[in-house]
């Protein structure tokens, strides 16, 4: 099993970035990534040695959600405040196991018709605010790979179920709009996770074929997604300190 460790994530962002809980009324703002650092002009050759969780990759693709921005409890919060007035629960188990598809995709699934126009607007709106209160943190692992990559000369791209407007403005809260040279969302794409348009799309973008592209996601659909890409995958481990090779058994629910 190949993993990535917190521990070649800077100290003092790591320490920015993990401070408090992203969803805590009572948490720090964070500070936001230094993104002129991030993306000034990469001197070193494409060819020259790679960390070793890049060895051999000349692209790399993040999921948002849950993979690059700690969003999960603000996502949650948002969709079940959207769906209370139709009285529609939400177990957070089952919200996990479908947290990678686009929302169109997720509330289809839900057990009793809600109206999906409304549900979507409501929840963006909720989950907006969130992105725009100070509160939204990266996950320092995710962005210690992003460095990596930067460091190496790599194009990076987002590839993401949620719509642009939401990423853009989640990047942009931390600093972050700079340091990809795509951002690919569902309304790109004729078919959302777990289909690999996404992916593909993005690896088309940078010009990078997606065998040599490295995808990071947190979530089923997503792996399912990149797997289908046929791109290496990386994933978060459960306590989100550590990227890992998903296991095999990992598939679509």
């Amino acid at each position: 099993m190949i993993v990535i460790s917190q521990s070649q994530f800077h100290p003092q962002e790591a320490a920015a970035a993990t401070a408090g809980s992203p969803d805590s009324p009572t948490a720090p703002s964070p500070t936001s990534v230094d993104s002129a650092t991030l993306c000034r002009p990469v001197t070193r050759a494409r060819d020259s040695a790679l960390p070793p969780q890049l060895d051999g990759i000349r692209g790399l693709i993040l999921d948002w959600d849950g993979t690059l921005a700690d969003t999960h409890q603000a996502r949650y919060r948002a969709l079940t405040q959207a769906l209370s007035p139709y009285h529609v629960a939400l177990p957070e188990t089952w919200y996990r196991q479908h947290a990678g598809l686009p929302i169109l995709d997720l509330i289809a699934l839900l057990p009793k018709p809600v109206p999906t126009a409304r549900v979507r607007a409501a929840s963006s709106q909720l989950l907006l605010h969130h992105l725009q209160s100070g509160r939204l943190r990266p996950i320092p692992v995710t962005l210690a790979l992003l460095q990596q990559a930067h460091a190496a000369g790599l194009p990076c791209a987002i590839a993401s179920s949620t719509s642009l407007s939401l990423v853009t403005a989640g990047l942009s809260a931390l600093g972050l709009l700079d340091a990809f040279q795509a951002v690919v969302t569902v309304e790109d794409v004729a078919q959302g996770k777990p289909a690999p348009d996404v992916f593909l799309e993005a690896a088309r973008r940078i010009g990078v074929p997606a065998l040599r592209c490295l995808a990071v996601d947190d979530a089923p659909d997503g792996i399912a997604a990149a797997r289908a890409a046929r791109m290496n995958v990386f994933t978060l481990s459960t306590d989100q300190t550590a990227l890992v090779r998903p296991s095999k058994e990992v598939i679509t629910p």
